[in-house]
Formats: C-alpha cells, structure tokens, sequence
C-alpha cells in the first residue's frame, strides 16, 4: 500500500506505507470501503481477506473462506463494511459484519508517546470524571463484549448456473447506489441482479466470446463490456436495452495502414483478413470491411480518397468504395498466388500488387479490372511497391537484392535496376518524386537519385534500433540486433525526414540531408510483450533449463491463446506465446502534424505538441503586446498582424486577425509579405477546428489564396503540408453542415408536403364556413400554411 502523489510536483512521489501478507497465490481484485479505513482481497486460493489500512485495534486483518474456485471480485457495501464476494464457479456470498466503519477503534501506541498520550488523557477525563460517573454508570458486559474483535458472518450463498450448464464467471462489477451487479461469463452472456435480494433484472448475449472486463458509469444507467478475444469495447444502456458504443478492433496484429489525402481517415489492415477505417479525430472505426478470407498485407488509398485498395495472402485485391461501403472490384491473377504489397498511381487508373511466391508483379486497369501486364524479372518474393508521385513510375524492392523502376507509360519495361547489398525489405518515394529510399536487412537505409540511379546517400541504423532478448534467446542483445533491420519506410510531408521501424520496440526518425538520428519514439514499456528487456531475468535462469519454455497458463483464459485448426469452442487445446513487440508498419499524415504506426499494442498515433506557449520568430526588443494593440487602435493592421506572428502567441494573432473589418480583408491580405502568408494560412487551417467565426476565415483563406495564388505554387512541395492542413479543416465543416442542412431541407420538404395534403383533405371534408372555424391543435401545420402559392412557402419558413 502506497502514499498516492498529492496535487504538488514531488521528487518520490509514491512512498510505500506497508506491505500486507495474507493469500497463498495470485491476487485477482481489491476493493476499498468508503472511508479508506479498510480494503478488502480477493484470490485464486478461494480465500477473501479484509484488512486494516491503518492500524486498527479490532480489526487487522480478517479472512473469509465458503467458496470453492477462484474469486474473480469483492466489493463493500456503502458506508460499511458488510462484503460480497464471487467465485469462478458462479457462486455469491453475502458477508455480513458486526461492526460499523465507525466502530474501528486506533491501537494504542507503544514506546514514549504512548506515555505522553496517555498522560494527556487522564488530565482530561479527571476534568470531567465525575459528570461521566453520575451519567453512565459502570461499563455493562455487552459494553465489553463489544470493545472485542471485528467478527463476519455468511448471510446468504447464491448460485449463477442454477440451469445446471457450467459456465465460468469471468468478471464482475457493481454499483453501490443503487445496489446494481453486474456479472460476465465465459460464453459471452452477462445478468444484471439486484442486491442484496438477488433479483435477476437482465440476462443477455452480447458475445460470443468470453466478457473479460465489465465497469459501470457513475449514474448507474451505462454498462461497458470489454472482450479480449474479439478486441470488442460496448457500452450498453441497460434500462433501454440499446447500444450507446460498439467498437472492435483487429482479432489479431495490424500488419499494415494508409492515411486518407485529406488526413481524416486511417485504414488498417490484419492478420485476420479485416480492412477498418478510422476516424483520425475521434479515434473510433465506423466501418469494417471482411471480404478477404486471409491476412491482409497492403492497403491504401487513392488520389481521390473515395477508395481503398487493399492486397492479401488469399490472392486477391480488392478495390471497397468508402461512399456506398462496398467492395467494388476483385483483382486476381491467372495462377493463385500470395499477395505481399499493392500500390496505386497518382491518378488512381493503375493499380499493381506484388507476388510473394511467384516473384511477379501484376498490373490492372482500376476501370475495367482487367490484368494489363505480369512484370517479370525478380529473381526472389517482391517486399514493397511504390507509385512515384509525380511521375508514372514503379519501385519494386525484392529480397533478390535490387530495386527496380518500372515505366508504366513505355511498355512497362524495367527503367533501371538499382543494385543493393543486401535484402530489399522496404521501398519509399519521396512527396516530390526526386529521391528514393530504400531498407535493407543489414539494418540501412540507403537513398538514390531515380532519374540518374546513383546512391546519394545511406543510414547506418543498427545501434537505433536497439533490440532486446527474447526469453528463449541464447545470444546476447548485441548479438541478435545483427539479423533485426527496418522492415518499413515512410517520409515526412514536407520530404526532409524519414520515418523507420521494425524488429524493435522502437521508431527513428532521421534527418534525410544530414543523415542523423534526430528522435527516437519508444512505442511501449509493456513487460508482458517479449523483445523488451535488453537483460534477462537471471531468475528465470535454472539448473533444468529456462521458466520461460514452461506454459504455465495452459488451459486457462489467461494470456493470449491461438485455437488451433478445427478446435471446437471450449476446448483447451489452444497454444499460448508471448506477442514480439514491434513496428510493421508507419505513414506520415499529408497534413504533416502527425504520423501513425501499427504495432503489436495497437494503433499509435503521434502528434505535434499544438500547446507550445513562445516560438518567437524574427523577433526584436520594439515588438511588444501593448505595440501591437497600439497598432490595432491606430487601424494599423498589416503592422499588427505581422508583429503578432512575429512573438508568435496564438490568442494574440487571434484579436489581431479578428479585428480587422470584413471590408478590408483583401486589402491587408495583399499587403502581406510572401513569408507570412504561409504563417497566417497554417493559424487559419488550426483555427478552423476551434472557432466559430467561420465564413470570416473562410473570406481570409480565399483572399489569401486568391492574391498569392500564383507565387505560392512555386514553393508547391514545402507547402503542400499547410494546404492538406487547411483542406482537411474545412472539409470537415463542409461534411457537417451539408448533413445539417440535407436534414433541414428535407424536414421542410416533408411538412410542405403534409400541409399540402392536409389542404386538399380539408377542402373536401369541411364545405361549410362554420365548420371551417373549429380548427383543431393538429391543424396548426395547415394553418401555417395556409394562402395562395406565393405565401405558401413563406408561411412554413416562418
């Protein structure tokens, strides 16, 4: 038990206060009463313990036996200390206790403050001894009997499986207002129950994998369901029986991921043959596409950002629409071949994918489907693929050790053939198309001038990487990190960085030119993934051979299992491992601001710090605040503006932005130097996403762009990640607002059309002018629009 850090920085922030012995094994949950003066534990030896978290007189600790499997969760009631606990076995025990939390009384202290304690005390009581005396009396025998030891007693056992089918409890939680429990099983069925009568309330189905964790809002009215077999999160809303949230991830490792064009979206693919889009704003997949019958091992996007192509090991490439959320076209080959990577052109008109078997790469038209052309000439399985951006070129790295460049336009013959050193594992153009880069499995990256095919420069990246041991491994880090390398590329927006992972728990990032580590991002601290830690447990180490090579959950739902080829459910012939760690692939977002990598933990997403409070540009001692609200009052705004970008603080450009009237927007917009339009368009992109002053940043961004149109293309490639920026922002404003108006004009439709059929109705039943005068609450839409054709319309509006 630990001292929780207060609000205060501390050097020691955790200071361990005492170490409590009491179960024979693993501890599998803990619960605190209200007041924190006890905790209460549970364990897989079937024994629940409570004790003291200080130290108490009556109470240090208690021990409850009565079940006859593993706890899986306790829990207090409110203000006291009466417990339930659950079993594996679905078993509930209802403890109650003699004593209130009130009634723990403080041991009396040893040594010299107990003496000086004690004197305290007795000059207080012989203050007030005889008031005492004449009111109580003598202390009574049950006054006595009550000063003893904290006692429990079992009230009540209740049983889950009272159909008689065994099904393991597997998690468990409860909500003390309202005395709701909450229990999960192994088969994917979950009960609600009333407490402490036991009144079943729901008995649903949610899964069909085992629940392994359950939580419960603090109202009471959501529930979350998490299970680990599926990656499955759902929150559910148990008065209505309606979901609130439901989202899944990949059953197995993500293996590959693209970004959208306008940075929005990110799709992934798995070894489990699942295709997900993501949400880049609010982390959740809205759609998930399940027509590959094996691992996926390419995805990407077109130009246009509509379609996702993807490649996999069941051998075909599917093309998916992401308007109708279909898959649209299926690319094969003549002879069934494995998949291992797939690109498409700038255009979005050709798309390749290449073999990991037959050594081929295959071309098809995206329009017909049809297969244009089988290139030939690798000598071993085809690792990457890359379209030039600019150009109607192909990269292709092979383990064969070359990369080759194809031209689509010339017959698609081999335009030249670059000659490595070691295994090509990865391929990458650079934004502009003038360089590529390739990884090799001596752990380089080497970078080449495609027009010329000459090598203009390399990376040594074997002491990045720092690998570590494996459990099973003989050889030591240093050792091993000779056959780890960069299994994946990716530059930078702007094409002056370069991205690199693979075999290790961590991602480089080198400065292209002067061909230096500038970062290194270390993507986990998880000990329970292998390749972690760069020592081994001596510990593990025994006279009969490594801990590690015993499977000591076998059998159990702990860990991650595998079922093997045609098991049924519930068997236990399953194979446990320990997950690798490492990257398999990354990608730069084409805004810039951040980049994405698919690991063994998951989908990581790194962003720039948007926070930073003073990156002074061009700065001098004359630019102060109060200059540049001086210049504002003095209708000074070009001034203002470019002093306000020049100490660099956002709530400042902010006012000196919006205080420049609508009408002179194009005026100071034209005025600006080149510099600073680039610094006012990215405030502007940002803006976008926090401010509601929309149409008049809208009316800066296009006056912006309209008057420095034609000198801001020249510098298309350092721009291009402040434009991506900025489309990205207002394509979601553009998204939101035609839905809100789509709803709009179609509700105002809907009750034209009702006031309409409503007229002819009435004009048919009510002939008569007294009749016509009694007029109904349900006629009010009738009345609105009442009148002749041309008020009709303004009528409803109104």
């Amino acid at each position: 038990m630990y001292h929780a850090p207060g609000r205060k920085r501390e050097f020691n922030a955790f200071v361990l206060d005492k170490t409590y012995f009491g179960p024979y094994d693993e501890t599998t949950c803990i619960d605190w009463t209200d007041d924190s003066r006890c905790f209460v534990v549970g364990s897989k030896d079937m024994s629940t313990w409570v004790f003291g978290a200080e130290r108490w007189d009556n109470l240090i600790y208690y021990a409850l036996g009565g079940h006859k499997d593993a706890i899986v969760a306790c829990f207090f009631e409110s203000n006291s200390l009466d417990l339930y606990s659950l079993s594996q076995d679905g078993a509930l025990c209802v403890w109650q206790c003699d004593t209130p939390p009130e009634g723990l009384r403080l041991k009396a202290p040893s040594g010299w403050k107990a003496d000086l304690l004690r004197r305290e005390e007795e000059d207080e009581e012989d203050e007030d001894r005889d008031t005492e005396t004449t009111i109580r009396g003598k202390a009574t025998p049950a006054e006595e009997e009550k000063q003893g030891k904290v006692k429990y007693s079992r009230l009540a056992k209740y049983f889950f499986n009272k159909e008689g089918d065994f099904n393991s409890l597997t998690a468990a939680a409860y909500h003390k207002k309202i005395r709701l429990l909450v229990t999960g099983f192994a088969s994917g069925i979950f009960h609600l129950h009333e407490l402490p009568e036991f009144n079943l309330i729901h008995s649903l189905s949610i899964s069909d994998q085992s629940i392994s964790s359950v939580a419960i809002n603090s109202s009471g009215d959501w529930i979350a369901f998490g299970c680990s077999g599926l990656g499955q999160l759902l929150v559910w809303e148990w008065q209505s029986e309606s979901y609130v949230l439901k989202q899944q991830g990949h059953f197995n490792s993500m293996v590959t991921l693209a970004y959208s064009p306008d940075g929005q979206y990110i799709v992934t693919g798995g070894d489990d043959g699942k295709v997900k889009v993501w949400n880049t704003l609010s982390g959740f997949c809205f759609v998930t596409f399940t027509e590959h019958s094996s691992g996926v091992t390419g995805v990407t996007f077109t130009a246009t950002g509509y379609v996702i192509v993807t490649s996999s090991m069941d051998g075909t490439v599917r093309a998916f629409d992401l308007h109708r959320y279909r898959n649209f076209r299926t690319f094969t080959s003549p002879r069934p071949t494995q998949f291992s990577c797939v690109a498409v052109d700038s255009s979005g008109e050709i798309v390749s994918a290449g073999a990991q078997d037959s050594f081929e790469i295959f071309v098809w038209s995206m329009q017909t489907g049809r297969l244009l052309d089988v290139l030939s000439g690798h000598e071993g399985p085809v690792s990457g693929l890359c379209f030039n951006p600019v150009k109607s070129i192909l990269a292709s790295a092979s383990w064969d050790k070359t990369v080759r460049l194809w031209d689509m336009f010339d017959s698609w013959r081999t335009k030249e053939t670059l000659a490595l050193t070691s295994d090509a594992l990865a391929v990458s153009f650079r934004p502009d198309g003038a360089e590529l880069a390739v990884a090799t499995l001596n752990s380089q990256i080497t970078f080449w001038d495609p027009e010329n095919a000459v090598q203009t420069g390399s990376i040594e990246g074997r002491h990045d990487l720092k690998t570590g041991r494996k459990e099973l491994d003989k050889v030591t880090a240093k050792h091993s990190a000779k056959g780890k390398a960069f299994t994946t590329l990716c530059y930078s927006a702007d094409g002056q960085s370069i991205l690199a992972g693979g075999m290790s728990k961590f991602v480089c990032i080198y400065h292209v030119r002067e061909q230096i580590l500038m970062k290194r991002f270390e993507i986990s601290c998880n000990l329970s993934l292998d390749a972690m830690e760069e020592f081994l447990n001596r510990r593990k180490m025994t006279e009969f051979g490594n801990l590690a090579l015993i499977d000591e959950d076998a059998g159990q739902e702990d860990g991650i299992a595998i079922p093997l080829p045609g098991v049924k459910k519930g068997d236990m012939s399953s194979r446990h491992f320990k997950p690798e760690i490492r990257v398999t692939s990354l990608h730069f977002s084409p805004t810039g601001r951040c980049w994405a990598a698919t690991t063994t933990e998951g989908l990581l997403i790194y962003s720039l710090d948007a926070q930073m409070l003073f990156d002074p540009f061009e700065l001098d001692t004359s630019i102060t605040p109060g200059r540049v609200r001086e210049a504002l009052r003095q209708r000074e705004f070009t001034r203002a503006i470019l002093m306000a970008f020049r100490l660099s603080e956002d709530k400042l450009v902010q006012e000196a932005l919006e205080s420049v009237p609508r009408g002179e927007i194009e005026v100071v917009s034209s005025s600006l130097p080149e510099l600073y339009v680039e610094k006012v368009l990215e405030f502007l992109a940002s803006s976008f996403e926090v401010s509601h002053h929309l149409e008049f940043y809208l009316t800066w961004t296009q006056k912006l762009l309209m008057l420095h149109g034609q000198k801001l293309k020249s510098r298309a490639g350092q721009l291009l990640p402040v434009v991506q920026f900025l489309q990205k922002s207002i394509q979601q404003h553009l998204d939101n607002l035609s839905k809100l108006c789509d709803w709009n004009r179609y509700n105002i439709q809907y009750a034209l059309a009702v006031s309409k059929q409503r007229g002819m109705k009435r004009s048919l039943e009510l002939p008569g002018s007294e009749e016509e005068a009694e007029v109904s609450e349900d006629d009010s839409l009738y009345l609105l629009g009442a009148g002749d054709g041309d008020t009709h319309e303004e009528g409803m509006l109104g």
